[in-house]
C-alpha cells in the first residue's frame, strides 16, 4: 500500500517542511500538496533538514477531488465527527483499518486541512473515513506539521510492510475503488438512488470493509449484474 500525506492548501512554509521531514523520519515519501506551490519556498527547505528530496518530489493537485480520483482509499482529518458519520477514527484504529484493506488498497491518501480552517465540509464529504486526534483539551490545537508528525509515527509500520502484504500487487478490479465504482454503477439500478438512503448507507459502510469482505461484495455485485443482464 502506498500512503499519501495530502496537505489542502496550507498557510506556512515551514510547515510543510517541518511535515516533509516528519514524513522522511517515519519512512514515508509521499507528500501531497493541493492547490499550493510552499514546497518550492526557502523557508519549507529550511526546516526540511535532509528531507529536500521530499519536497523536490511533492505532486500537485488542483483540489481535492483530483485526489479522491488518484486514490482508492481517501481519509480526512477532522477534530471531531461530522454529519452523524460513524467512521470517525483515532489514529491507532486508524492504522488498523489499512491493515484489514490488505490487497484492496493500492494508494490510500491522508489528507489534512488548513492550519486556520480545517477542511471544508464539502472537502470531508469526498473522504471514505474520518480521522482524528482525541487531545484533553480543545486549546491550543496541534501544530499541522506536528498532526503530520502523529500520523506518521502511527502508520510508520505500514511504510515496512512488502508489496504481498500490503496490497500494491492486488488485480485491479479487486480494489477497494473497483468496488466503489461498480456500486455507484450498480445501485442505482436496483431502486437505490444516489440521493437515498440505502445508497448513502452502502458507501459510508464500504470503506470499513476488509479484503475479504471487499472480496465478498465484488462476488456478490457479479451476481446481481447478471441477473440484471437477464432482465
Amino acid at each position: 500500500m502506498q500512503l499519501a500525506f495530502v496537505l489542502v492548501e496550507p498557510k506556512v512554509p515551514e510547515n510543510v517542511g517541518a511535515a516533509a521531514r516528519a514524513l522522511c523520519t517515519m519512512g514515508f515519501g509521499e507528500l501531497w500538496l493541493v492547490n499550493s506551490d510552499l514546497h518550492t519556498r526557502p523557508e519549507a527547505h529550511w526546516l526540511a533538514h535532509g528531507s529536500d528530496h521530499i519536497l523536490d518530489n511533492a505532486r500537485i493537485f488542483p483540489d481535492l477531488q483530483a485526489v479522491r480520483n488518484s486514490v482508492d482509499l481517501l481519509m480526512g482529518t477532522s477534530a471531531k465527527p461530522r454529519h452523524n458519520r460513524q467512521d470517525w477514527h483515532p489514529p491507532g484504529q486508524l492504522r488498523e483499518v489499512l491493515i484489514s484493506k490488505g490487497s484492496s488498497v493500492a494508494t490510500a491518501a491522508l489528507v489534512f486541512g488548513r492550519e486556520d480552517r480545517g477542511l471544508a465540509n464539502e472537502e470531508l464529504a469526498l473522504c471514505d473515513l474520518l480521522t482524528g486526534i482525541p487531545m484533553k483539551v480543545a486549546y491550543p490545537s496541534l501544530n499541522l506539521a506536528q498532526s503530520v508528525m502523529l500520523y506518521a509515527w502511527e502508520m510508520s509500520g505500514l511504510s515496512a510492510l512488502e508489496p504481498g502484504e500490503t496490497g500494491s500487487s492486488a488485480a485491479p478490479q479487486a480494489r477497494l475503488g473497483a468496488l466503489r465504482s461498480r456500486l455507484e454503477t450498480m445501485l442505482p439500478q436496483v431502486d437505490a438512488p444516489a440521493d437515498g438512503k440505502l445508497y448513502q448507507w452502502a458507501m459510508e459502510r464500504l470503506p470499513m470493509l476488509s479484503e475479504r469482505d471487499i472480496g465478498f461484495v465484488h462476488t456478490l455485485c457479479g451476481n446481481i449484474e447478471r441477473l440484471l443482464k437477464r432482465k
